[in-house]
């Protein structure tokens, strides 16, 4: 566990930077810019500058809270999903350095977003109490589908499981909360955490993890990746709280 390389930040903020994987050799790194609405694009591990993502002059979208990096399987030109300060989520080609599309999604900063690109649908987070879930469409346009009503506001992150069969929400009110990722039906609380959950991680296997202010990770066994999602999952447990099994 050692530090092999670093890269100075020209800015401060809660944003967490984003890779796009492309050969062992190179890469792409997304992370805030110096200006404080700006993106800043490197190629690593040179870190040689592509390009500083600035919002058009009209658009006043505050910070960058969360990036998203990633190609369409149609097209290899890079793209980033940005939620911005001011609840808006923007669609950036990398290559072109513009906006495709932007979609106002909440009315406070987003916290926290994930995106299933083979659905062309995203979920995201704010301090609101209530998920967004959005979509893109064919001609790279942003549009809010649904929004979803939780118990208790505040949302620090938001993850979707590799199998896109389920994701995982971390709340401002200490909980771990679990849905159907087709159908956004509730399946789980997850009790453990005395603080704010400010992060959730699913591994390949299914396993989650959860960080919080308590300084405590928590490590869950919830449903085999491989189970039908179609088929009742909790049974007459549904809905309610569990507590942790395991921790790391």
């Amino acid at each position: 566990n050692a530090v092999v390389d670093s890269v100075a930040l020209e800015s401060m903020g809660f944003c967490r930077s984003s890779v796009l994987a492309g050969t062992q050799e190179r890469w792409m790194l997304a992370m805030p810019g110096r200006g404080s609405d700006e993106v800043q694009i490197l190629e690593m591990p040179s870190k040689t500058s592509v390009c500083t993502l600035k919002p058009e002059a009209d658009a006043k979208p505050g910070m960058p809270m969360c990036l998203e990096l990633w190609q369409a399987d149609s097209n290899p030109r890079p793209l980033l999903l940005a939620g911005y300060e001011d609840g808006s989520v923007a669609l950036w080609d990398v290559s072109e350095r513009k906006v495709c599309s932007r979609v106002a999604c909440h009315t406070e900063p987003v916290m926290g977003f994930d995106f299933d690109s083979q659905k062309a649908r995203g979920v995201s987070g704010s301090a609101e109490k209530a998920l967004a879930v959005w979509s893109l469409d064919e001609q790279q346009a942003l549009q809010v589908c649904r929004t979803h009503e939780l118990t208790n506001p505040g949302i620090a992150d938001v993850k979707i499981r590799p199998d896109r069969k389920i994701l995982a929400t971390a709340g401002w009110d200490h909980r771990v909360r679990v849905f159907h990722w087709r159908t956004m039906k509730p399946l789980a609380v997850l009790r453990f955490h005395s603080a704010t959950v400010h992060c959730v991680a699913f591994a390949a296997d299914g396993l989650l993890a959860a960080g919080s202010g308590d300084q405590r990770i928590s490590i869950w066994s919830l449903y085999p990746t491989h189970s039908d999602m179609s088929a009742p999952l909790l049974g007459p447990a549904e809905g309610r709280e569990v507590g942790a099994h395991a921790v790391a």
